[in-house]
């Protein structure tokens, strides 16, 4: 049984800033975040996002997403997040994380905090991306903890694995879990990665 309260309030007060994504945020909520490294997508895919995401904002202007239909916002997942989705678990890039060392480094790193800082849900560590399900506990924010995730270990893969620079892609994706048909999709989503042998934990709410 998954507790209503995690999920998105249309009533409530929603925090929206936006660098290239638009984020979202509500006090207490269930969140499905991913984050790749910078090596995830090949160049001409990038290319073609953002060639994507200027058409996007010339036809919609200004607008936020939550004030346009719901058709419109469907159609935004669909060409952005779910698209990117896809292309991730195609597998490009130097995927470190493929390697026992480094998917440790994250796997502790999603536990470390979990009942103090935030409920760790299910989660995938794929070969060049991450997957989690998380609720912040009361005076955290989902910025802060997502920062410190990925901050630890990018230190700590780098250092293991002699290698400089950055590691993960600067911004993450994120969204607020709307219901719970949205929180059984996800969750079926992160386990298929089990079937490509990817590292996965389920943990329900």
């Amino acid at each position: 049984m998954h507790v209503p309260d995690l999920f998105f309030d249309e009533q409530a007060e929603t925090r929206i800033t936006k660098r290239n994504l638009p984020h979202w945020q509500q006090d207490g909520k269930l969140y499905f975040v991913t984050w790749r490294q910078g090596d995830s997508l090949p160049s001409e895919k990038r290319e073609q996002l953002q060639r994507d995401r200027d058409a996007w904002q010339r036809l919609h202007g200004a607008k936020k997403l939550k004030d346009l239909p719901l058709t419109q916002q469907k159609l935004y997942y669909q060409l952005f997040d779910h698209r990117v989705q896809q292309w991730l678990d195609a597998g490009s890039g130097s995927c470190v994380l493929k390697q026992e060392g480094p998917r440790r480094i994250v796997v502790d790193a999603l536990h470390h905090f979990n009942g103090t800082r935030y409920k760790l849900g299910t989660f995938a560590v794929a070969g060049n991306h991450v997957h989690v399900l998380v609720a912040p506990l009361p005076g955290m924010s989902l910025s802060k903890i997502v920062h410190s995730w990925k901050s630890f270990t990018a230190n700590a893969i780098n250092e293991q694995l002699e290698r400089t620079g950055a590691l993960w892609k600067h911004e993450s994706y994120d969204h607020l879990v709307r219901n719970e048909g949205a929180l059984d999709r996800i969750c079926d989503y992160i386990l298929r990665h089990a079937e490509q042998g990817h590292y996965v934990e389920e943990h329900p709410f």
